[in-house]
């Protein structure tokens, strides 16, 4: 009888840890905002009823956050305080990729919410995205893409490139995906390295060449420039006008990181009046941007839907975050860790 009685409490009591006698007691729930590959869903799927996000509105994210037990949020939406107050159950947030700025780490620190990333997951995906673009600008291959479909076949005798190969590089944060582009850049091409980063990175310096400076410095010396800083308070429009007078005026301005941390105005202003020679972006102040967008209208620019990371392998890589959300909600340490959040 008592030990009847001990089994039946000790399966009340799982029961209603995992929320009442309504849910399976073995399984947990996790609200994905986007779909991801099918790899890391699948791992979800094995012990996670899985919900969907059908917008990125904090209310409708709220209506949904009740008795969730994880949260795997990619680009678009954010993870704010009001949500994390809302969410009872929450116990570990999964960021689909790098960037951090749509959750509220502090109120997730708070709550003793554990966060995850893929730090590593889109590295070479994206240091490859800056060198499509590098090209595309440097050989001038959207001015004549339009061309050949126009019959233009004399636009070959106008449109006179740039090569890469001994071009410097400056880099303006030089994390994993900086020194990625680095290392293409320097043994594909041939290029000197320079690089801004709050931190010295001395075993990229000796394996690279790489030379630490000012952004000021790197800016002045670099023919192309890649911006992968992440966005803060103190990056937030620190690409403006004033550090783009510095820049060559052959220089060619790379943004990989967030459209924020430009000022897009400057920005066209300086390829308007051939302050800089071209200009290419994945991100924009403001996501989606507009077809409107006046960078458009200027044919020294290039830019592509915040898809950098949009491999097969990155995305396998990314959607992987799910090994280290399970970890957490089984007890187990997560691989990536977000500093200071586990």
């Amino acid at each position: 009888m008592s030990n009847n009685y001990s089994a039946i409490m000790t399966d009340k009591t799982m029961r209603e840890d995992r929320g009442g006698y309504g849910q399976m007691n073995s399984r947990f729930k996790v609200l994905l905002y986007e779909a991801m590959h099918a790899e890391g869903t699948k791992l979800l799927e094995e012990k996670c009823d899985v919900i969907y996000a059908k917008s990125f509105e904090e209310a409708h994210l709220i209506s949904l956050v009740g008795d969730v037990d994880a949260i795997v949020i990619r680009a678009n939406g954010a993870v704010s305080r009001a949500m994390i107050e809302a969410a009872r159950r929450l116990k570990v947030i999964g960021r689909h990729g790098v960037g951090l700025d749509g959750i509220d780490l502090a109120a997730a620190k708070e709550r003793g919410i554990k966060v995850v990333y893929t730090p590593v997951a889109n590295t070479e995906s994206v240091a490859e995205h800056f060198v499509a673009l590098a090209l595309m600008l440097a050989k001038k291959m959207k001015q004549g893409d339009i061309a050949v479909r126009q019959g233009n076949w004399k636009a070959r005798y106008e449109l006179i490139g740039e090569e890469l190969r001994g071009k410097t590089l400056g880099v303006l944060g030089f994390g994993r995906i900086g020194q990625q582009t680095a290392r293409i850049c320097h043994f594909g091409f041939a290029m000197p390295v320079m690089y801004c980063d709050v931190v010295a990175y001395p075993d990229a310096e000796a394996e690279l060449g790489a030379v630490r400076a000012d952004m000021e410095e790197v800016c002045r010396r670099a023919d192309f420039i890649s911006v992968n800083l992440p966005l803060l308070p103190g990056t937030r429009g620190c690409i403006n006008a004033g550090l783009i007078r510095h820049m060559k005026s052959s220089a060619i301005l790379v943004n990989m990181a967030r459209g924020p941390i430009w000022n897009e105005a400057d920005v066209l202003e300086a390829l308007k009046t051939g302050r800089i020679a071209a200009a290419g972006a994945d991100v924009f102040e403001e996501e989606p941007t507009s077809a409107q967008n006046p960078l458009f209208t200027v044919e020294n620019f290039v830019g592509t839907p915040h898809m950098a990371a949009h491999t097969n392998e990155g995305m396998i890589r990314m959607s992987l975050v799910a090994r280290d959300v399970l970890a957490v909600l089984e007890g187990r340490s997560p691989e990536f860790p977000v500093p200071g959040t586990c």
